[in-house]
């Protein structure tokens, strides 16, 4: 497993050969962080942000007048924790939370998920021990990393507790994690949202993401003539694909001017 220490091979020669050339004063920047910037860890906090990836994203900020936003399934408060002391615009918890620039502070798009819900749920960590439940208030993340033979019998268990919530609360799937969260609450929807906005409204979007949970927001880019590059393999709606975070990171440093290497440890 790569953990974002892990990072001593050559990027590869699509990463170079396939990315886009932006207009930082005309497009807008929209980053998935997981899997797609830094690179997958055993667990969300040993998640490792290189300090060049920060020095860039810094400069990209500038660059862009601020059209620059983190879009995670993490909260605002962890992906600020994560790049601290960086802060950018951001979209969190897969659109229940949002910020459109550095100053402001984050809006609710969505009510935290109801308590019921919690506690029909609540057994599951004593069912199946080696799960990792994460409470994100808005919703409720059960990873499975550790223990991926549990797979079908955790999805099983999730599927029972919430067919009395159906359909307005739903299971969303992303790399070793299913979530509980409500049906209305996607990443497309609060890019949508975030593109209406100054200083992103009027540009183009540019949305990197790896996993399921992003094909919400490649799905809105054709609304906006956006440009949708997918991390790990192709996907629905991106126009480009590359091989790994670190491969996104160095197009994000040439973007930024660097000189390189360092964006990728």
């Amino acid at each position: 497993m790569r953990t974002g220490h892990d990072e001593t091979d050559a990027p590869t020669a699509i990463a170079r050969d396939r990315l886009p050339a932006i207009d930082l004063k005309r497009d807008a920047i929209l980053l998935d962080v997981d899997g797609t910037i830094v690179d997958i860890a055993p667990t969300p906090e040993e998640v490792h942000v290189p300090q060049g990836l920060r020095r860039t994203l810094f400069r990209l900020v500038g660059e862009t007048g601020g059209a620059l936003a983190l879009v995670s399934g993490r909260t605002l408060e962890s992906i600020d924790a994560l790049f601290a002391p960086l802060r950018t615009a951001a979209i969190g918890c897969h659109g229940a939370q949002m910020r459109r620039s550095p100053e402001m502070a984050g809006a609710i798009r969505m009510p935290p998920l109801p308590e019921k819900i919690r506690l029909a749920c609540s057994d599951i960590a004593v069912l199946e021990p080696r799960l990792r439940i994460e409470d994100k208030r808005f919703t409720l993340a059960f990873h499975y990393r550790q223990a991926p033979d549990r797979e079908a019998v955790l999805r099983a268990l999730l599927q029972e507790r919430l067919a009395s919530f159906a359909p307005d609360y739903v299971l969303m799937d992303g790399k070793s994690v299913i979530e509980v969260k409500p049906r209305l609450c996607t990443k497309g929807d609060a890019l949508r949202d975030l593109m209406r906005l100054p200083p992103f409204a009027g540009r183009r979007p540019i949305f990197a993401g790896d996993d399921a949970t992003d094909e919400y927001a490649f799905a809105v880019l054709p609304e906006f003539g956006g440009i949708g590059v997918s991390v790990g393999r192709p996907m629905e709606n991106a126009d480009y694909a590359v091989a790994a975070p670190r491969d996104v990171r160095r197009w994000l440093g040439t973007l930024a001017g660097n000189s390189g290497s360092d964006e990728l440890g």
